[in-house]
């Protein structure tokens, strides 16, 4: 079976989502990992990973300036 070329392939904004969260924290079957690879869009990963960063560094210093007040 031949796979789509890697900007046609759809793969949903939830496993997106959950694929990039299973990358930020380290953990991830490799089985999971390589069904990922076949089926998400390499964009959206990029996209949706910066957006999580960017969320993440947001979320430290709203922490840190709550705590330092």
């Amino acid at each position: 079976m031949t796979q789509p070329p890697v900007h046609r392939r759809r793969g949903s904004l939830v496993g997106t989502v959950k694929a990039v969260a299973w990358g930020f924290l380290g953990v991830r079957r490799n089985a999971d990992y390589q069904q990922d690879i076949a089926r998400l869009n390499p964009i959206h990963i990029v996209v949706v990973g910066l957006v999580m960063a960017l969320l993440f560094v947001l979320g430290l210093i709203l922490l840190v300036n709550w705590v330092v007040a």
